[in-house]
């Protein structure tokens, strides 16, 4: 596992389209998950630490953001060949577990990725209700142990700025996640 911080936000970047399946059976787009107010699109796997230590917030925040009009769709770009547990079974007994409120869909080729310039897990992408991007930053506080509680939820202040608003805010902290696990080709 190597330690990733992300990128900071590059402001009204326009987010690419995909066509992936989804663990529900469903074929999912930015078209079928965005929300009304936008759209969070993170990159999240099985088996990272950071990921596992943060679910259930992840979880309690994309249950809130959409109330306010932002929808969330989860994208497993992981090579599963030396991580049998991002697997697609796993991923769907995953989403089962987790409970996920949200589309969690598989990145077999790893384009949307590349195309997204993820680069570690989570790492998570606001976008206003136009899909341009304004927010590329943490959940919160959170590494590979939980932050406290009380901890300022960052992710979930910032998209509901841009729901109030259609901008995030210019102050942004990156994120830290495991390596994305590329396929060697």
């Amino acid at each position: 596992m190597v330690s990733t911080p992300t990128p900071v936000c590059d402001f009204d970047w326009q987010a690419v389209d995909f066509d992936l399946p989804g663990v529900d059976g469903q074929r999912h787009g930015l078209a079928s998950a965005r929300g009304a107010k936008g759209l969070l699109v993170m990159f999240i796997c099985n088996h990272c630490p950071y990921v596992k230590a943060v679910i259930h917030r992840i979880v309690r925040d994309t249950r809130e953001l959409a109330s306010l009009g932002i929808n969330t769709i989860a994208i497993m770009s992981n090579d599963p060949t030396d991580y049998p547990e991002d697997s697609w079974s796993r991923m769907v007994d995953a989403a089962r577990e987790w409970s996920l409120p949200f589309p969690y869909v598989l990145d077999e080729t790893q384009r949307i990725a590349k195309a997204y310039g993820a680069v570690c897990t989570p790492d998570f992408f606001g976008f206003n209700a136009d899909l341009r991007l304004q927010y590329r930053g943490r959940l919160d506080a959170s590494r590979k142990e939980a932050a406290p509680d009380n901890a300022r939820r960052d992710l979930f202040e910032a998209m509901k700025q841009v729901a109030l608003t259609g901008q995030g805010p210019r102050q942004q902290i990156p994120g830290m996640g495991c390596s994305i696990k590329w396929k060697s080709n």
